[in-house]
């Protein structure tokens, strides 16, 4: 043989080599991701035989009567009488006392299926996000009361969605295991994030827009950075999926509160990944949603054993084991309540689909309302202004006003 084709055999022998060096690597990274998924698979939504490493092809569509009005002035700007709030100026909450709502006044429909999350806009609340099990995400205007835009970015069901602090931008996470950063106002798709794991909750870093934390269902807690989708940290100490994250002004410094399917409570300091507190108690149950006080003096975890515990934020992060609010059936739903602006009443939907309201006080329910058919009422939240304005979503796909 020519030594040309000796040097080819040899580049064949070495190409195939390197070939079967990373078919090999590759085998051995899908097996483990494997075994992890096996584990987890009784958590997760089925893996379809259609769905693609690719997040889909996002659709936006504007229902709106026009994305400016006479004034040239966005669709997204607050009501006339609004600006200097939405500028950041405090609200006087001593005129501002609450009451609890009396009827549904209006059905927001529009969802086909049910609505899994309802945000209100930073502090003017006068549009509201929602995000859906059928994938989509939509904000409705509260003064109208039309649906004004709506987002499609998703193949399966968005779990969680949370505006940014000026409400320019929203992140949804999704069962199709993306997250997805929109512009509120265009509905463009800023940046697309992933990491093959389904996330189960996303927050905005308190001090910067920039970064947003998301909950997995591999029970790591990840950093993303906006602008560029890098993970700039992770936080890897719980033992099962992450249910929910709650940021804590502690003493000048900013603590973050998880909880988990694993039934602790951690408390990490901002930006370390190790946590400074363990909150775990045999008592414990699991805990899928924790909401801050107005105050920001407590935080309250909907516990799985039917009732609502209250623990300090802050110091010494301690459960107060007198505060407990209970009477509501919430086994097995993630239901999340929510605090009047002023901090007098406790709202929560429940499994059975009502809706309860409670003084933060005495511990009491005030009122109860049938909220939701077939299906709990899995979302509630109060409007910032409006005294006595609550809305609440269901897994019926309506979403209700109440005052």
């Amino acid at each position: 043989l020519s030594e040309e084709q000796l040097a080819e055999r040899e580049y064949i022998k070495e190409r195939d080599r390197l070939q079967g060096v990373q078919e090999e690597e590759k085998e051995e990274m899908s097996g483990f991701e494997r075994l992890m998924e096996r584990k987890m698979a009784h958590l997760l939504p089925p893996k379809m035989p259609g769905d693609s490493d690719e997040a889909m092809e996002p659709k936006t569509t504007f229902h709106g009567k026009a994305e400016t009005d006479y004034k040239g002035q966005s669709w997204l700007a607050p009501p006339s009488g609004l600006a200097s709030i939405a500028r950041g100026e405090p609200l006087e909450m001593d005129h501002h006392k609450c009451f609890v709502p009396k009827k549904c006044v209006h059905r927001f429909t529009g969802h086909n299926k049910g609505v899994q999350r309802i945000r209100l806009f930073p502090k003017t609340g006068h549009l509201l996000l929602s995000g859906g099990l059928d994938g989509k995400c939509k904000v409705w205007s509260i003064p109208e009361r039309t649906v004004m835009r709506t987002y499609e970015g998703h193949r399966a069901a968005v779990r969680d969605v949370q505006f940014n602090h000026d409400g320019s931008k929203f992140v949804s996470a999704s069962f199709d295991r993306f997250l997805r950063l929109w512009d509120t106002e265009s509905g463009e798709v800023l940046q697309t994030f992933g990491n093959k794991k389904v996330p189960y909750c996303v927050e905005f870093y308190p001090h910067d827009d920039n970064f947003f934390v998301v909950g997995y269902s591999d029970s790591k807690i990840v950093t993303y950075d906006a602008t560029t989708g890098d993970i700039t940290q992770e936080y890897n100490h719980h033992l099962a999926p992450v249910n929910s994250i709650v940021f804590v002004d502690d003493n000048g410094t900013t603590k973050m509160v998880t909880s988990s399917d694993d039934k602790k409570v951690l408390v990490w300091e901002w930006d370390i990944g190790v946590p400074v507190k363990y909150i775990s108690d045999p008592s414990m149950h699991s805990m899928p949603c924790l909401v801050m006080h107005p105050s920001h003096q407590y935080f309250v975890g909907q516990s799985l054993d039917n009732t609502i515990c209250v623990f300090q934020a802050g110091n010494r992060f301690a459960l107060q084991k007198k505060k407990k609010f209970s009477g509501h059936q919430v086994a097995g739903y993630a239901c999340e309540p929510g605090f009047s602006p002023d901090g007098q009443y406790l709202v929560s939907g429940d499994g059975k689909g009502k809706l309860f309201f409670w003084d933060w006080k005495r511990h009491k329910i005030l009122q109860k309302y049938k909220a939701h058919d077939n299906g709990p009422a899995i979302d509630c939240v109060w409007h910032p202004l409006d005294p006595s304005v609550v809305f609440t979503c269901g897994w019926d796909g309506i979403i209700k006003m109440w005052q």
